[in-house]
């Protein structure tokens, strides 16, 4: 008689977990290393494709199918799932105004998705097929084919979809990833599709949002010492002052960095004025940018990363300041 679940000891069933990851990561590595001009060739197709992508399979092919045509859509390359079955019975309507199709099957076998991808070429569409079997009869209807070769499925009865599933959903990754990388696709257009979820909401967040103003906004006059502009500094406790002119444009910016360096080289630094001891050129935004540009902006700043970002309107005045904490607290890192 087999044994339970129950009677397996826990480094059994680890190891039961552990051998059927690398198997997947096994066939991963082959698919990776099957990749030719036929990828480069379906990312041209999808990249010329107008108006949306059809993306088809039955079963578990189907599962990743649909998840397929949710990572295009959300990326830039409107597309949709269509079932092979439910087509045959009134759904074929979406194929207008479609040009491409890319068909998932495991075994290029079946006999529904072989019949859909007969129907869509007929309307003169392209098609992309992934599958296991490059000799296969979807293969043969198909105008690019994205072999994902795996020797046997992670199920120990080597019949459950599993790695040839993971293989297929890796293929549609690697779609997705170049054609983000072709076409330029920034997190701020990741935004623009995502506008309710939390990950979406946080990219459209501005630097006017995130940033501090009014009386949080710590600001000196470029007349006062360093010990006089101690107060600004340590009471806003944002770790810095802008530094103004009579006029309320900016100057310059003091950080505790800046205040520290000074104290060290010279004993007498609280009497020196605030300007030999601020940064005459700081990194401004405007408070319309988006927070992920100002993020990227403090890290990639010339020099070194900065934790500060002076926000400032047309005329060079600063009207708030961003802490790299209240970028982390938005959930953008």
């Amino acid at each position: 008689m087999n044994r339970t679940d129950d009677e397996l000891p826990d480094d059994e069933l680890v190891a039961i977990g552990r051998d059927a990851i690398r198997q997947e990561a096994d066939a991963l590595e082959m698919v990776a290393a099957s990749l030719d001009a036929s990828f480069a060739a379906a990312v041209r197709l999808l990249l010329s494709a107008r108006g949306r992508v059809l993306v088809t399979g039955l079963g578990k092919s189907g599962i990743v199918a649909r998840k397929l045509a949710a990572t295009l859509t959300s990326t830039g390359t409107p597309s949709q799932f269509i079932h092979p079955v439910e087509a045959a019975h009134g759904d074929l309507g979406i194929v207008s105004g479609s040009e491409v199709l890319v068909a998932i099957s495991r075994s290029g076998a079946n006999a529904e998705v072989t019949a859909l991808l007969s129907f869509c070429r007929t309307f003169g569409m392209r098609a992309i097929v992934i599958t296991a079997d490059p000799q296969s009869d979807a293969a043969r209807a198909a105008d690019v084919v994205l072999h994902t070769p795996f020797e046997r499925e992670a199920c120990p009865l080597n019949l459950t979809p599993t790695t040839s599933a993971v293989s297929a959903m890796a293929m549609g990754d690697a779609l997705a990833v170049a054609l983000i990388r072709r076409r330029g696709f920034a997190a701020e257009d990741f935004a623009m599709f995502h506008p309710s979820g939390a990950l979406g909401r946080s990219l459209l967040l501005t630097a006017g949002e995130l940033m501090h103003t009014g009386d949080e906004l710590p600001v000196v006059s470029h007349r006062l010492t360093l010990r006089q502009s101690l107060p600004e500094i340590v009471g806003k406790r944002l770790g810095g002052a802008c530094v103004v002119d009579d006029d309320g444009r900016l100057v310059g910016l003091c950080v505790d960095g800046d205040i520290k360096r000074v104290l060290l080289e010279t004993d007498q630094a609280l009497d020196m004025p605030i300007t030999a001891a601020m940064n005459p050129r700081p990194v401004t935004i405007i408070a319309g940018e988006l927070a992920i540009r100002a993020l990227r902006m403090m890290e990639r700043r010339e020099g070194g990363a900065i934790t500060l970002l002076i926000v400032a309107d047309g005329d060079g005045r600063p009207v708030g300041l961003l802490h790299i904490h209240d970028i982390l607290r938005a959930g953008l890192l």
